[in-house]
């Protein structure tokens, strides 16, 4: 992971030291993973040759998700074009196109006999499409394989091109997540190739489609209360009607710094906000990831 000058002095001017930040909290700490179910989704994604979201972002999850036998798939490969400061997925240019991907995800969610699957990519900038055509075939495979399977699909920006959104619309998911991850003060420098409005927007756009949308935001990387509410409402006008909100993990000295640890009423605070606001479900806790009971708000969507 490289940052930018941008990002560096971002960073510089937020980090504390240790003695600052204060020893992180016990609700922080998660299990190793371990137990049968996790080994067996494991040899699953290995022998497929998949990637998943939960192993190449560290996911604080992981343990819980693999052995309930659930997992966030990972297409377009497992190296990224962007820079975003928090993130510890692989950065570099892709290798080709994997085309028969959507096949091998279709068939690991019949093995696990999914009743909710959530799909994710890294970003694509370099393809005219940005990889929407590889989303489309994997949605259309699962349907044809576990027509029972709700679908939730988290995708990149892909530029704000609308050409993109019709190709997802193709075959459409049951749940169109798209993450806006901070606040506008600091969306520049946590995310450097993405655009706060052009990521609402995108929420709208599917949510005039008729789809389920959702988002979801890390906290204690530099953003104030008040932003985040500012947030949540911006989301809620744009057409949101799922949103998770966690605490930010710095992945390694090299990525963006944590700036403080959130306490347990101030996301218990934003769950109350939310609910008031008229989501249809928030997530707020610190270990809270995007797909974290994804299958859960899946199903209170339906009833």
């Amino acid at each position: 992971m490289k940052i930018n000058q941008h990002q560096k002095a971002f960073k510089e001017t937020t980090e504390k030291s240790r003695e600052e930040l204060g020893k992180r909290p016990e609700w922080l700490k998660v299990r190793l993973p371990s137990g049968p179910n996790f080994k067996d989704v494991h040899s699953l994604m290995r022998n497929s040759k998949l990637n998943t979201v939960c192993e190449e972002a560290r996911c604080p999850n992981l343990a819980e998700c693999w052995n309930s036998r659930t997992a966030t798939f990972m297409i377009l490969g497992d190296t990224c074009t962007r820079s975003c400061g928090f993130c510890n997925v692989k950065l570099g240019m892709p290798n080709e196109l994997d085309l028969d991907e959507p096949r091998r995800v279709a068939e690991s969610v019949e093995e696990l006999k999914l009743r909710h699957v959530v799909i994710t990519s890294v970003n694509r900038d370099e393809l005219k499409d940005g990889g929407a055509s590889i989303f489309s075939e994997t949605n259309k495979l699962i349907r044809e394989k576990m027509p029972s399977c709700t679908i939730e699909i988290l995708i990149p920006d892909f530029k704000g091109e609308e050409q993109a959104f019709n190709i997802i619309m193709q075959n459409p998911p049951d749940i169109l997540n798209h993450n806006m991850e901070t606040v506008k003060r600091i969306y520049h420098a946590v995310r450097p190739q993405a655009k706060y409005e052009r990521s609402l927007e995108l929420i709208s756009w599917f949510k005039a489609k008729g789809l389920r949308t959702k988002s979801g935001i890390m906290v204690g990387i530099g953003e104030r209360t008040e932003e985040v509410l500012e947030l949540m409402r911006d989301l809620k006008v744009h057409g949101c009607d799922i949103m998770t909100i966690g605490q930010y993990l710095q992945p390694t000295k090299n990525h963006l710094p944590v700036d403080r640890w959130v306490t347990l009423d101030e996301f218990a605070m934003y769950k109350e906000e939310g609910k008031k606001m008229g989501f249809k479900a928030v997530e707020s806790a610190p270990l809270v990831r995007s797909s974290y009971h994804a299958d859960k708000h899946a199903r209170d969507m339906w009833e």
